[in-house]
């Protein structure tokens, strides 16, 4: 039985302060909506100090001793066979500094928290808050059961 698998690792941050969070509005068919911005890990690259150049990249801005509060993972498929894991490692931070800028990944916007059900939020936004910002959860998992994606938090 083999023991290792393909991984891909990458990484999302939510930027915040008191009252809004750092959305990006996703043009990628993959994943469209407001959701966090976020990128891959480069071969040989720390994840933290990927989450700092990806938010520089994505947003502008450079955050300031972000905290790893999560892990989200889902199943890379190849047709209806298992290739490996897609790992996300899930950065939070409240200090930031710099211009706010966009990328040719989507859009930047600062949303006021309690307008978040007024914008097109990515399918699983709501899950990965509860992971990010709950302290009973550390993890957010999808696992395909008869070819139905479904949601894990752990």
């Amino acid at each position: 039985m083999r023991r290792t698998e393909e991984v891909e690792l990458t990484v999302l941050c939510l930027i915040h302060d008191a009252d809004r969070v750092l959305l990006q509005d996703r043009i990628s068919e993959d994943w469209k909506g407001y959701t966090l911005p976020g990128g891959h890990v480069e071969i040989g690259e720390s994840i933290v100090d990927a989450a700092v150049r990806e938010m520089k990249e994505e947003t502008g801005l450079t955050i300031l001793d972000p905290r790893l509060c999560g892990v989200k993972q889902f199943p890379m498929r190849d047709g209806d066979y298992a290739k490996g894991r897609y790992l996300v490692f899930l950065f939070e931070s409240t200090k930031f500094e710099g211009e706010l800028a966009s990328s040719e990944e989507g859009t930047m916007h600062w949303v006021n928290k309690a307008d978040l059900n007024k914008v097109n939020l990515v399918e699983d936004f709501h899950d990965l808050m509860d992971v990010m910002m709950s302290k009973e959860y550390s993890e957010f998992q999808y696992v395909v059961t008869d070819g139905k994606w479904n949601v894990i938090k752990k």
